[in-house]
């Protein structure tokens, strides 16, 4: 047998309560190995003492299995795309999903990157998902971008609001009118119930990923978070492309 399978058991129970809060645990399989519950817990231990990265790396693996699952469930509703709200092909038969805030400076620098991505992959839809979660003026350029993807002009705003990188209400208007958007229009529509329903479907999804920053990705069966740079969303695609 495997000498280090006993531990990886320990690891197991540990990550267990690292994630589920789980009050205690005995291992017998320790016994397989010719050890008392006794000697086995002393040996787990000090393996943790001496390597508690192992804790981490537990953790973390559960985490992301956890995390499939929860995606299994809501992976059609998280690949439907608000009408309008899309980079790349529309008809794309490869989905990549990004979870954006226009106040979100890892998101911005993010921005060549994706564009690299679409023009390397004609057939690739990216899916935009508005998550205004990091500035108080997040929720309004959040709004107005929903406002653009209606008159279908959706990536010459995007574009636009990266580039000003301030979300404030001139700069919002400003990236408007760059994009060329009938400004009374998008304000009517920057209010509608419909925009209000996305933002906090989108809030309410990110909630169940357990997504907590911008910005974050869906590609198939994987989770990825935080600014991955262009070989990190190439593998990405990649990957959904197989799945």
């Amino acid at each position: 047998m495997n000498a280090r399978f006993p531990f990886s058991l320990a690891l197991a129970g540990i990550a267990l309560l690292l994630v589920g809060g789980a009050v205690g645990w005995t291992v017998r399989a320790g016994r397989s190995g010719g050890l008392d519950d006794t000697e086995f817990g002393s040996r787990v231990h000090a393996y943790i003492v001496d390597h508690p990265e192992v804790l981490v790396e537990a953790a973390e693996k559960l985490k992301a299995q956890g995390g499939r699952q929860q995606l299994a469930d809501v992976a059609a509703q998280v690949e439907k795309p608000f009408a309008g709200a899309v980079l790349g092909n529309p008809q794309g038969t490869v989905t990549l999903v990004e979870f954006t805030d226009f106040a979100c400076t890892y998101c911005r620098a993010s921005l060549a990157d994706v564009e690299a991505v679409i023009s390397a992959n004609p057939d690739l839809r990216v899916v935009i998902r508005e998550l205004p979660i990091i500035a108080p003026t997040s929720e309004e350029a959040a709004r107005w971008g929903l406002a653009a993807a209606e008159q279908g002009k959706y990536p010459a705003f995007h574009k636009a609001m990266f580039a000003a990188g301030r979300t404030d209400q001139a700069s919002v208007e400003a990236a408007a009118r760059a994009a060329g958007l009938d400004l009374d229009r998008a304000r009517r529509f920057a209010r509608d119930s419909r925009v209000s329903a996305e933002i906090e479907a989108n809030v309410g999804l990110a909630r169940k990923l357990g997504i907590d920053g911008t910005p974050s990705w869906v590609a198939g069966e994987q989770l990825l978070t935080g600014a991955i740079g262009r070989q990190g969303l190439a593998r990405a695609v990649a990957a959904a492309r197989g799945k």
